[in-house]
C-alpha cells in the first residue's frame, strides 16, 4: 500500500478515490507485465454448500438423500422441492458442453448438468437402474432451489455417443483448467465445482474396501464419507486430501529466485519445487527438507503465502492440497538430484519478470477453450499447448512458468512484482490469494 493511504489524516472520500486510483494502477500494471490478480485459487471458491447443521433442511444431505430416495423408488411420485440435478463422470472427466465463441472471443464451457429423470433414462437404456448409493451429494447453491449430485458412469460406454448426440462431451478437467477464462468468476465456479466432484468420486472409487479388515465400504450421509460394512468394524473413512508444500526459494541478496524442471515438463517451462509432506513433519520442515534432497539448498526463514486445491492429478491421490510459501536461502550452491529433477538454476528477477510479460497464457487459454468446443461437437484433434507460449515478436520465449490456474505462478509473479515504482513512487504490491501444479503438473 502507498504510504499516503495510511495517513490518519486523510479525509475518507481522499482516502477512497486514492485508493481506487491505486486499483486502477495495479490493474494497468496487471495488463502490460501479467501479474495476473485472482478472487481464488483455480479449484477454490466453491459456490456449492454443503449444508450440515440442520439435517431438517431440505437442501442438506440427510433431507436430500431421503427426497432422492422417495423419487428413485415411486416412478409416480411427484417431483417436489428440491429439485436435483446429475453431473456425469467417465474417468475422471466431467461431462461439460461449449457455447459462443463469435467473433474474436473464445468459447465457454459449461458443466453438463442433467436432471434427475434424464439421469435415471440414459442409465436405463444401458440396462442400468440408478440406485442412492451412485450418486454423491456436491450441494446446493443459497440462491436456487437445486440439490446438486455427482455420478461415475465409467462402466457404461453406451452413454459417450448418446451424449454427443446432444453436443456433450467428457472432457479432461486439466483441459477445462487451461481453457477456464481465469477473469470470469462464474467459470472459475464451476472449475471449483468439477474439481470437487471429481476428487469425491475418484475417492470412492479408490476406497471400495476397507483398510483395516478387508470387507467391502458403503456410502454413508449422502457420499460424504464411507463406512464398513463389516458389523464388528464399521470403520468410518472420510475423503481423503494429500498435502503438498509448493516453495519459491529466494536469494535475498542476489534477488534472485530458485525454478527448476522436470523430464516430464513441456519444452522452456520452469515452475517452484515441490514436495509431499512426511509423517511427524511440520511445514515449514517439509520445505527445507524437500529443498535440501533436491537441490541441495539450504533454507531458513519460510513464509507461508497461501494454498490451493488441486484435484487433477492421478486417481490415487484424488485431491491434493498445495500448500505455498516463500522460503529464504542460506547457501547458493545448487547440488541437482537428477532422480528427482532435471535442473535447477538461479533467475534474476529480470528474467523471470521476462517469462511472465512474454508468455501468452490467454492465447493459451483460447486454444484450448477452441478445443473443448471442438470435442463437444464431435470434432477429433490432438493439439499440444506448449507452442502456444510465443513472445511477441513471434520467437519462442526463451522460459516460461505455468500459467495462472497454478499457485506456482502465483508464487513467482508476487515475488517478481513485491516492489514496483510507478511514476518515481515506490509501492508495494501483495497478490491476492489468487490460483502448482501437483508434482504431475508443475
Amino acid at each position: 500500500m502507498l504510504s499516503f493511504l495510511s495517513s490518519s489524516t486523510t479525509s475518507p472520500l481522499l482516502y477512497l478515490s486514492r485508493k481506487l486510483s491505486l486499483q486502477t494502477l495495479t490493474r494497468n500494471l496487471s495488463h502490460t507485465t501479467m501479474a495476473i490478480n485472482l478472487q481464488t485459487h483455480a479449484f477454490a471458491g466453491n459456490p456449492l454448500k454443503a449444508k450440515t447443521p440442520k439435517p431438517e433442511d431440505p437442501f442438506s444431505p440427510i433431507s436430500a438423500l431421503e427426497t432422492l430416495r422417495t423419487q428413485l423408488s415411486d416412478a409416480t411420485h411427484r417431483l417436489s422441492s428440491p429439485t436435483f440435478k446429475v453431473l456425469p463422470f467417465r474417468k475422471g472427466r466431467p461431462l461439460a458442453s461449449s457455447s459462443g465463441g463469435l467473433g474474436d472471443s473464445a468459447p465457454n464451457w459449461q458443466l453438463g448438468w442433467i436432471g434427475l429423470t434424464d439421469c435415471k433414462g440414459y442409465l436405463a437404456n444401458s440396462g442400468v437402474q440408478l440406485s442412492e448409493d451412485s450418486l454423491v451429494y456436491l450441494g446446493s447453491r443459497p440462491d436456487d432451489d437445486v440439490v446438486y449430485w455427482g455420478i461415475d458412469v465409467s462402466g457404461e460406454g453406451g452413454l459417450v455417443p448418446e451424449f454427443g448426440s446432444k453436443q456433450l462431451s467428457f472432457v479432461e478437467l486439466r483441459t477445462l483448467m487451461v481453457a477456464t477464462d481465469w477473469a470470469d468468476e462464474q467459470a472459475m465456479g464451476e472449475l471449483a465445482i468439477a474439481g470437487h466432484a471429481r476428487a469425491l468420486l475418484e475417492w470412492h472409487s479408490i476406497s471400495r474396501f476397507c483398510g483395516y479388515c478387508g470387507e467391502k465400504t458403503v456410502p454413508m450421509e449422502a457420499g460424504r464419507r464411507k463406512q464398513c460394512s463389516n458389523e464388528l468394524c464399521k470403520k468410518r473413512i472420510y475423503p481423503r486430501v494429500d498435502p503438498v508444500v509448493i516453495m519459491l526459494v529466494i536469494d535475498r541478496e542476489n534477488d534472485r529466485a530458485l525454478l527448476s524442471r522436470q523430464s516430464r515438463f513441456v519444452p522452456r517451462m520452469w515452475s517452484c519445487l515441490a514436495g509431499f509432506i512426511e509423517p511427524g513433519e511440520s511445514l515449514e520442515e517439509a520445505v527445507r527438507r524437500e529443498t535440501w534432497e533436491e537441490t541441495g539448498i539450504e533454507v531458513g526463514e519460510v513464509v507461508y503465502h497461501s494454498s490451493q486445491p488441486w484435484p487433477v492429478g492421478p486417481s490415487s491421490m484424488p485431491c491434493q492440497l498445495m500448500v505455498g510459501f516463500h522460503a529464504y536461502a542460506k547457501s547458493l550452491e545448487i547440488n541437482v538430484d537428477k532422480e528427482e529433477l532435471e535442473d535447477a538454476q538461479w533467475h534474476s528477477r529480470e528474467d523471470v519478470k521476462k517469462a511472465l510479460a512474454f508468455a501468452e497464457y490467454k492465447k493459451a487459454q483460447k486454444t484450448a477453450a477452441v478445443k473443448v468446443e471442438q470435442m463437444c461437437k464431435g470434432v477429433k484433434k490432438e493439439q499440444s499447448f506448449a507452442a502456444d507460449f510465443n513472445v511477441e515478436s513471434g520467437e519462442l520465449a526463451p522460459m516460461f512458468i505455468p500459467g495462472p490456474f497454478a499457485i506456482a505462478h502465483h508464487l513467482i509473479s508476487s515475488w517478481v512484482y513485491q516492489d514496483t515504482i510507478i511514476n518515481g513512487v515506490e509501492a508495494r504490491f501483495k497478490q491476492p490469494s489468487g490460483s502448482t501444479s501437483s508434482m504431475s503438473s508443475l
